[in-house]
């Protein structure tokens, strides 16, 4: 077969109906699904740690450094699936230097800055102060040198200058709780304000994004905390690994009610776009909308949890159940963002036909990129576990 036809023929094979030239491969791909689920955990992790800080649950204290260590290592990731979609990656930073009002990407990045650099990395260094001038003396090679170095010449350790670090830091996590919904709520307004794509374009994305970034962010750092703890070999905290799974399953019943009226206001306001939205979710997104999002990401952990706010089984027995559900919804919130992103572009603005996505194993937009990039911020986080170890933080009353 000619190479032009055989090129022509493989792209046809993708088409079903009537769809434009322009949308039979599709513009953005896995690494864009990785961009709104990185930072849904960021948010998410963030949050959770401010229930403990401002909103004084004081169970979750075990909990609170891990979380910020978490989100903040997430947060270091964030865009870089975005600068590797991009064809000229190293003009990324121009967004910084140039900014643009009218581009809703241009003005995230400015979010981003404020989010990463005032509210999150403050927020740890006010935590971490006392420690760092503790440990800047006590510690040797590497460590001692890193210290020194992020105590910034500080050697006060006196109760006002620990009184004032923790009301600083307080200031710092109010600060942050509107920065949290900013940012992922930002996330789902660059989605929510293309108006082109019925499939995106509804006041409701900003908010689902959000709700969703909880769900994320709360179940990742449920996980985290049972292997951490198991990992070191040191009996978990009941009473704090109850309380985050009783605050989960709280944000995944709003967050299922969210979703559930933005899906109401579809059918009852039925558009032109009603019916190939329709065909959309229950052809090509049958599996991983009906099943992998609801089903195994949503209605399976709200079933659990809501069953285990009656019965308690034995400690040991709903230390794994927690555990299972954290990956479910983990899994849940991926796939909510697939099907939002790549969702969004299977069916045509002709509203008459579809195209089809398959996922590459290699290349800069395939499933060996994406993992790379789910798998950076664990190890980042196992070098701030390291180097900021939270079981061996000096005792402080928030």
């Amino acid at each position: 077969m000619n190479p032009e036809f055989e090129h022509l023929y493989q792209a046809l094979s993708k088409v079903d109906g009537f769809i434009y030239p322009n949308e039979i491969e599709l513009s953005w791909s896995v690494l864009i699904v990785l961009y709104p689920f990185i930072t849904g955990l960021v948010a998410g992790a963030f949050i959770l740690a401010s229930l403990e800080r401002v909103f004084n649950v004081k169970s979750l204290k075990p909990t609170y450094v891990i979380a910020l260590l978490t989100a903040f290592s997430f947060m270091l990731v964030a865009t870089m699936p975005l600068v590797f979609h991009l064809g000229q990656p190293f003009r990324a930073w121009e967004i910084m230097i140039t900014p643009h009002l009218t581009s809703a990407m241009a003005i995230f990045g400015f979010v981003y800055l404020w989010y990463l650099m005032v509210v999150l990395l403050l927020e740890i260094w006010f935590d971490y102060r006392v420690d760092l001038v503790i440990w800047s003396k006590t510690a040797t090679g590497f460590k001692r040198i890193v210290y020194k170095a992020l105590s910034l010449g500080s050697d006060d350790i006196s109760p006002k200058s620990v009184k004032l670090d923790d009301k600083l830091g307080y200031i710092v996590t109010v600060i942050g709780i509107p920065s949290a919904f900013l940012l992922h709520g930002y996330v789902g307004f660059i989605f929510g304000s293309i108006k082109a794509n019925p499939w995106w374009s509804t006041v409701m994305m900003p908010i689902i994004f959000l709700f969703s970034a909880m769900v994320s962010g709360i179940a990742l750092v449920m996980v985290l905390f049972i292997v951490i703890n198991y990992l070191r070999k040191q009996k978990i905290d009941m009473l704090c690994l109850d309380t985050i799974a009783k605050y989960l399953f709280y944000i995944i019943i709003i967050d299922f009610t969210m979703e559930s009226l933005d899906q109401i206001h579809r059918f009852y306001e039925a558009e032109e776009s009603f019916e190939i939205i329709s065909l959309l979710i229950s052809g090509h997104l049958n599996f991983t909308l009906l099943i992998m999002q609801i089903g195994v990401g949503m209605m399976l952990p709200l079933g659990t949890l809501g069953v285990l706010q009656f019965y308690k089984p034995a400690a040991h027995i709903r230390k794994a159940i927690y555990f299972v559900v954290g990956i479910l919804v983990l899994i849940g919130i991926f796939f909510m963002r697939w099907n939002v992103v790549i969702g969004g572009q299977l069916f045509s603005k002709s509203f008459l036909g579809f195209t089809s996505f398959k996922l590459s194993l290699i290349g800069s937009e395939g499933f060996l990129m994406a993992s790379i990039w789910l798998v950076v911020p664990f190890f980042i986080l196992t070098f701030l576990l390291w180097l900021f170890p939270p079981w061996k933080k000096t005792p402080v009353d928030h």
